[in-house]
């Protein structure tokens, strides 16, 4: 592996990564690895590919299937904008035909991006239409960074519970030294920070004590919470800015895991072929390179534009790669009274049991 930093031009020729936000892709660019191989090589005979999206930038990579067939894929080509394998395809060996350089990327992580910034660029898009305050979640640092969606709070979050969690946030401006939450007190908010900075303060031996400084995206409060127990700091504004808080109720509630509809691949096809409906809702892109026969294309930010075309007396079965995207879209088609069902596990689930 070598020390250099892939840049956001790069990762912008990628798919699915090119449909993610500038932001997204600066921290996206901090996680990647690149490795250079030399040529003659196996790139993945000392280290597989499982679990991990792997991309050639540049060179000739030879594959050979279980056939005996194979295929020289070249950098900077069509198919390369691809990651290796993620048509379902196995290769039983790789070598390279000229010194090759690759990009690997953690499979969950990628997919983790891909469910909250489609959720959050479709909740933006929907305060935007109707005129009301929103957050600009794809923009936010800290709390919603990718390493926090993946190893946070919020990753232990039911993908299907996003959208809603993102509505129900309450957006409320805060002045310079104003008290958001008080040492002793009940927990009764869960916080994050959109603009603005505060400062966390405890009382240790009569003497308020500095612990920690939040910037914008940082969240606070979760702790009384979920212990039940009654606040162990101070929290106040270091200067004016803006708070999103959400409610206790509202915050265990949608860390709850969701009761939804998983059937297996083999219900998912015996609906099908009884007149459900396949409904891809990963990007476009996606989906043009490895759908599901008879399937339609509704990404999950465009999911609530669908409502009305969508028939509530046809069976829907969603899936996307891991199931995380397909639950968010199978909640809020739910919610409004489609017959909703998501393949378990999604398309790594189902090509892992064959």
């Amino acid at each position: 592996m070598c020390a250099a930093r892939v840049s956001i031009e790069t990762l912008k020729t990628f798919e699915p990564i090119g449909s993610l936000p500038d932001a997204r892709l600066n921290q996206l660019a901090g996680l990647c690895e690149l490795e250079t191989v030399t040529r003659n090589s196996d790139p993945f005979l000392v280290r597989s590919i499982a679990g991990q999206a792997v991309y050639l930038l540049r060179g000739e990579l030879v594959l050979t299937y279980p056939d005996g067939s194979s295929k020289v894929l070249v950098g900077g080509s069509d198919r390369s904008r691809h990651p290796l394998a993620h048509r379902g395809e196995v290769f039983t060996s790789a070598k390279a035909v000229t010194e090759v350089e690759l990009m690997r990327i953690d499979d969950d992580l990628l997919d983790v991006m891909a469910t909250w910034d489609q959720v959050a660029s479709a909740e933006v898009s929907a305060k935007k239409a109707e005129s009301t305050s929103f957050a600009n979640w794809t923009m936010m640092s800290g709390m919603f960074s990718v390493s926090s969606l993946k190893y946070g709070a919020f990753s232990q979050l039911p993908p299907a519970h996003i959208d809603e969690l993102l509505r129900r946030f309450e957006r409320s401006e805060a002045k310079r030294g104003e008290v958001v939450i008080r040492e002793g007190a009940e927990g009764d908010f869960y916080f994050v920070i959109e603009s603005g900075r505060c400062k966390v303060e405890r009382m240790v031996g009569g003497v308020s004590m500095l612990l920690a400084e939040l910037k914008s995206g940082d969240a606070f409060g979760e702790e009384a919470l979920v212990s039940e127990v009654k606040r162990n700091a101070t929290v106040t504004m270091k200067s004016d800015g803006a708070l999103l808080k959400l409610s206790k109720k509202d915050f265990v509630e949608l860390l709850r895991a969701p009761l939804l509809h998983r059937v297996s691949a083999e219900e998912a096809h015996a609906k099908v072929a009884s007149g459900a409906q396949w409904i891809d809702v990963r990007y476009p892109s996606e989906y043009q390179y490895d759908k599901l026969g008879g399937a339609i294309n509704i990404p999950l930010s465009e999911i609530r534009n669908a409502f009305g075309a969508l028939d509530k007396a046809k069976e829907y079965v969603l899936y996307c790669q891991s199931e995380r995207r397909s639950a968010a879209a199978a909640f809020l088609l739910a919610q409004r009274g489609f017959r909703a069902f998501v393949l378990a596990g999604g398309l790594w689930g189902a090509a892992r049991r064959r």
